[in-house]
């Protein structure tokens, strides 16, 4: 389980897989660190994260936004991402991620996520997400 960058005409696509929903959330946001830089250093500080949202896309959406927000505000790009999504009245993911400081790494920017072709489905072998990112 894990991610795969995908060429997607003017943009980046990630195709992530895991055995959970949160697991697959994580290693999509995991593929989007992977569009902003080809490698970091170990270390960071480890940041905890919260999205609530009204829809598994929407949750999706809203939470890789806001980790281009922590990477805007922090100056970090956000890496080894991990969490759990549960259901209620709404959708909620709750995890962490290892921000690196962006003065320490080459990176390219991300503008923004996109719902263009956002796929995220329960497969026989877990969880499987699709999204493109705006660069």
């Amino acid at each position: 389980m894990g991610y795969e960058l995908r060429p997607h005409t003017a943009d980046v696509a990630v195709e992530a897989t895991g055995e959970t929903l949160g697991a697959a959330f994580g290693a999509a946001a995991d593929g989007m660190a992977a569009a902003m830089a080809e490698e970091w250093p170990a270390g960071g500080e480890r940041y905890d994260i919260s999205v609530r949202a009204e829809s598994r896309e929407a949750l999706l959406f809203d939470y890789l936004d806001e980790l281009i927000y922590k990477r805007d505000v922090r100056s970090v790009l956000p890496v080894d991402n991990e969490g759990t999504v549960t259901e209620g009245d709404d959708w909620q993911f709750d995890g962490h991620f290892r921000g690196v400081d962006l003065a320490t790494v080459t990176a390219r920017d991300l503008k923004a996520i996109t719902y263009s072709e956002m796929e995220i489905e329960d497969t026989a072998d877990g969880w499987r997400v699709y999204v493109v990112f705006d660069v």
